[in-house]
């Protein structure tokens, strides 16, 4: 990942948009989450832990890409906003000293292949304050990008995806959280939009 943020210029980068999801912005303007301590799992370059910053909530950022998380920083100094990015792995033991009433990943899933899932299913649920609310938004195995079959699929950037179903997500995810929406739902995407999963969650 961290070749991908060196080498491809930011604006060719077919997950980072300036603008947030129209799905985390209703989530916000409808109140069904409130500013909070919030993570970012997978942030990139900080768009959108910056958006939430903005609106009030205390963000940290994080992901495994040195490039990305130096380049968030600089965003964030560069627009005076109160926001910490850090350098983490989201497979490793996730140390901090505080707890999150929010968690979200977007489009981060799909990079996590089903043998590392549980481990980090967990990583986030002990991360997290009872009942914290948790998204997660990534590819649905009806996506028809990069062929279109299989569960397994590779990418132009040459990264390897797994497409999920939603049996398969709600199997991963109740034993830690009560599901509060399930859906699937198409996306913006670069060159065309995505068919994703959507799972909007409280953790038990």
């Amino acid at each position: 990942m961290d070749k991908i943020y060196r080498e491809t210029p930011i604006n060719k980068i077919p997950w980072n948009y300036e603008t947030p999801p129209e799905s985390l912005v209703e989530l916000i303007k409808s109140g069904k989450i409130k500013p909070c301590k919030t993570i970012d799992l997978g942030c990139g370059t900080g768009n959108y832990a910056l958006y939430l910053a903005n609106e009030g909530f205390d963000v940290v950022g994080i992901d495994i890409s040195p490039s990305a998380v130096s380049n968030a920083n600089e965003k964030a100094k560069k627009q005076g906003i109160d926001c910490r990015f850090l350098v983490k792995d989201l497979l490793d033991e996730l140390d901090f000293n505080e707890k999150f009433d929010f968690a979200f990943d977007w489009e981060v899933l799909h990079h996590i292949f089903p043998e590392n899932r549980q481990l980090y299913i967990k990583n986030v649920y002990k991360i997290l304050n009872p009942e914290a609310r948790y998204l997660s938004v990534s590819f649905s195995e009806k996506d028809p990008a990069f062929g279109g079959q299989g569960k397994y699929r590779q990418t132009p950037l040459g990264t390897v995806l797994y497409f999920s179903s939603k049996e398969e997500l709600e199997a991963l995810f109740k034993p830690f959280f009560q599901i509060i929406e399930i859906k699937t739902q198409e996306i913006r995407g670069k060159p065309r939009p995505h068919i994703v999963n959507y799972v909007f969650m409280i953790r038990k």
